[in-house]
């Protein structure tokens, strides 16, 4: 008798009834399963509220990017007025360039010619000087053929204009700057005296040193009639503006807050990215932000400069104020270009270590690259010995070593540019390609290099 418990082979016949009974059974299953299914929605309406603290939070990081990147040029403009005003140094670098610019130049030999001969009385002047020296005088004027005044204007004029351009005016421009640095802050506040002065409309230092040094010149080359001359305090215009006012003010208010708007800005922006859902793709659209409202303020410093110079009087020299104005400006400009270069720089990093296909292209392409040279190295007999070992264990570690080693580099530079921001960036690169150099396996030497050559890097 066989066995009624043993399972029947693939020969043994299939009782139709049981059969049928399976079959009943699996309907009734199915059936079961469409009722769960249907009633699904209807039981559990929860997860159609889920959404909406994910879009609050969500409008909540657009707000703080968005603040963060409008911030972004005030800052800029507030750490330039600050250092400005409170570093002698930084100052007297920035306005040392006017005094080798041919147009201040001539308009500086201009101002102080003229207050020198306003001074000068032409009878007087031939009636008191030397009989011995009036030959030399008249020499010196070369007075034929045109009237006295305009010899006497001219001849001043050549001492000026040789003054200015001496190394001695270099000299006395940055000792004068550097000395009247501290009365900066009170000029463009609207308070206090010194050699730089804000009045009405304009923003002026006092060329009295120059003047002296003319008056010398003038005595030695025989008008000694120049040494009788008082102390000329001439003022030399450096800004000239009708909103010099309000200027004044943004100025005082920007002075404040130069060395805490741009950590608000950064930490604005910081906290937007940490609070979105997809934090990747939030860094690299408010960096790119970022240098975008950045850069708009280096368009706005270009079309302020055509309608700053459009509006100045008519006897004001419009070539030494635009030199003027670019020299002032130059910092600026730098610092700008330093922000645009550091928020591309961030983005495009934070796109190449994404998920995305053509970021893994990419490194695919890089790291394939390191792995052909690392095969040729090790074909050649180059061998890393225990330093090989020792970067694929820490490799993480020394990854992110060199990445904050570069920021604390960018962090400590004193003054830096946009060049320093894309070197220090290329010599992370640099140092990232060694270490995945370094990180291959000597053991494959006829291929590419094992997997912790080709894995990606985890910056």
């Amino acid at each position: 008798m066989p066995d009624s418990g043993a399972p029947s082979g693939p020969g043994d016949a299939v009782d139709p009834e049981e059969l049928r009974l399976l079959r009943a059974r699996v309907s009734a299953l199915e059936t079961d399963l469409d009722t769960v299914r249907a009633a699904l929605p209807a039981a559990a309406p929860a997860p159609a509220q889920g959404p909406a603290p994910h879009r609050a939070r969500s409008l909540l990081a657009v707000v703080l990017v968005v603040l963060g990147c409008l911030l972004a040029p005030l800052s800029v403009v507030a750490a330039w007025s600050a250092e400005l005003v409170g570093d002698t140094g930084r100052y007297v670098d920035t306005v040392r360039p006017l005094a080798s610019d041919p147009d201040v130049q001539n308009a500086v030999a201009d101002a102080v010619s003229d207050a020198v001969v306003s001074r000068l009385d032409l009878p007087v002047l031939l009636q008191s000087a030397a009989p011995d020296r009036r030959p030399l005088l008249e020499q010196a004027l070369g007075a034929l053929g045109e009237p006295l005044q305009d010899a006497v204007r001219s001849f001043v004029h050549d001492k000026a204009r040789a003054v200015v351009a001496s190394a001695a005016f270099e000299r006395i421009w940055a000792d004068a700057n550097r000395r009247v640095h501290d009365t900066l802050d009170k000029a463009l506040t609207g308070s206090g005296d010194g050699a730089v002065k804000l009045e009405k409309d304009s923003v002026t230092l006092d060329l009295a040193p120059v003047v002296e040094d003319v008056k010398e010149r003038l005595a030695d080359d025989g008008l000694t009639v120049a040494r009788r001359i008082p102390t000329l305090h001439t003022d030399f215009t450096l800004v000239r503006s009708d909103d010099i006012g309000r200027i004044r003010t943004y100025v005082r208010l920007l002075k404040l807050a130069g060395l805490w708007l741009p950590v608000v800005a950064v930490l604005l922006v910081a906290a937007g990215v940490l609070l979105a859902g997809r934090r990747r793709r939030a860094l690299i659209v408010s960096a790119l932000a970022f240098a975008v409202t950045t850069l708009l303020l280096g368009v706005a410093l270009s079309v302020f400069r055509v309608v700053y110079l459009d509006a100045l009087p008519a006897g004001v020299s419009q070539p030494a104020a635009g030199a003027v104005y670019d020299t002032l400006t130059r910092f600026l400009r730098t610092s700008v270009r330093v922000v645009v270069a550091l928020g591309v720089t961030v983005a495009v990093a934070a796109w190449l270590t994404g998920p995305g296909r053509a970021a893994g292209l990419v490194r695919h392409l890089w790291h394939s690259g390191i792995a052909a040279v690392r095969a040729a190295a090790g074909h050649a007999g180059l061998r890393t010995g225990p330093v090989g070992p020792f970067v694929r264990r820490f490799r993480p570690w020394i990854t992110w070593t060199l990445v904050g080693a570069t920021v604390l580099t960018y962090l400590l530079w004193p003054y830096p540019t946009g060049w320093v921001v894309i070197g220090l960036a290329l010599t992370l690169l640099f140092a990232l390609s060694v270490t995945d150099f370094l990180a291959a396996d000597d053991t494959v030497t006829g291929g590419p290099p094992g997997h912790a050559s080709t894995k990606e890097t985890p910056v």
